[in-house]
């Protein structure tokens, strides 16, 4: 098979997908405004089921819709009809995939689904079949021919009944106004969920971690303070302990440059007044993008009042997955 043209026929089956989910734009209709509106008017769960290939699109869905906000899980037929319909209520949506629209184990749920009295959706690429028939809204995910030169394997099939779920569950989202926030409560163990839960709280270094000094301090001290907490900065609070500056490494750079007298000096006198801060509360994200604005590798986390209740450096938020 050395002649064999691999790339003209990934085209040719690139081509056919494509032009199978472009035909699904003009079969979106009134049905696809009834499936919306049923699956937003749920007090339940969404249930998902379908067999074979259909099966594994409607994982995917059931997946997509409750990481969107619509509660959602996988129900097998064949397991169904041997004791798992009793996880189905009335209160729920029950949202069946076939190709074929005729496929056995999901046809003999029809009755059982429709005696719980729980609305039926269906993704069908036959609007003629039981499914279709049984279903308050047929979603239409047909195509001429499938990829597959024989016509057997399913796949523009598949493709289609995946994109016809995103935009299922993309269309819920937008209408319930589900937010990024949203998104990341679902998704907590991910970079996402790390960058819209995690706040400086969580990650900043606080009491005795914290690197302070007096105004009076002279600049020797405040290079110990330094070393000793290993951020890289230090804070100079006033009498009342808020926050009148900063001295980071960057400062020693410039104070270098600029001849100071380090036995003399006090921090006052190198410090950086009217400092970036961030607040006590804030997402992590936040202080990230407060430190690449400003172009600076730490700051101090203040309270309302302005006094340092922690601190962190761009390695905090490298360890803590936030960059």
């Amino acid at each position: 098979m050395a002649d064999f043209d691999y790339i003209a026929s990934a085209s040719r089956t690139i081509s056919m997908e494509r032009d199978a989910v472009d035909s699904l734009l003009q079969r979106l209709a009134e049905p696809f405004t009834i499936a919306c509106d049923t699956l937003l008017q749920c007090h339940g769960r969404v249930v998902v089921t379908g067999m074979g290939k259909s099966g594994h699109v409607g994982r995917k869905l059931a997946a997509t819709l409750a990481s969107t906000g619509t509660p959602a899980f996988f129900v097998h037929p064949g397991e169904a009809s041997h004791g798992d319909m009793g996880m189905i209520t009335a209160e729920d949506v029950v949202i069946a995939l076939s190709n074929s629209g005729n496929t056995a184990e999901v046809v003999t749920l029809l009755p059982l689904i429709k005696r719980l009295g729980a609305p039926l959706i269906s993704m069908t690429g036959n609007p003629q079949s039981t499914l279709a028939q049984a279903a308050v809204a047929n979603l239409d995910t047909g195509v001429e021919q499938e990829a597959c030169p024989l016509n057997l394997a399913p796949t523009s099939s598949t493709t289609t009944a995946l994109v016809m779920g995103d935009a299922l569950a993309i269309a819920l989202l937008e209408a319930r106004g589900f937010s990024a926030e949203d998104f990341a409560f679902s998704h907590p163990g991910g970079s996402l969920g790390r960058r819209l839960l995690l706040l400086v709280d969580d990650i900043m270094h606080a009491g005795g971690s914290m690197p302070l000094v007096k105004p009076n301090a002279p600049l020797r001290d405040a290079l110990l303070e330094m070393t000793r907490k290993g951020l890289g900065l230090t804070g100079v609070i006033d009498a009342d302990g808020k926050l009148a500056g900063i001295f980071t490494d960057g400062d020693l750079r410039r104070s270098l440059d600029h001849n100071i007298d380090f036995q003399r000096a006090s921090i006052s006198d190198v410090m950086t007044r009217h400092c970036k801060t961030a607040r006590s509360g804030m997402l992590a994200a936040e202080a990230l993008k407060i430190m690449e604005d400003a172009r600076i590798n730490g700051l101090f986390v203040v309270d309302t009042e302005g006094r340092p209740v922690g601190a962190l450096n761009m390695h905090d938020l490298l360890r803590a997955g936030v960059v």
